[in-house]
């Protein structure tokens, strides 16, 4: 998925280059969209990563004995 973004993030810089290039509104718009796009993908890949598995559970977290 972040391949995906990275591509979009490709895609999204060659329409701005465009619509700097010809003047066209419709070029920036595109470029918004895909850029919107990839910036949803990314937030879910990165929300993806934080969960455990279905199957999976957290390991619980070890405790320190700090008594001297």
């Amino acid at each position: 998925m972040l391949v995906l973004t990275l591509v979009l993030a490709a895609i999204g810089f060659a329409l701005l280059v465009t619509a700097l290039t010809t003047g066209s509104v419709l070029w920036a718009w595109g470029c918004i969209v895909v850029c919107v796009l990839g910036a949803v993908l990314l937030l879910a890949s990165a929300l993806a990563v934080g969960r455990p598995d279905d199957g999976e559970q957290a390991p619980a977290p070890k405790r320190v004995d700090r008594r001297r």
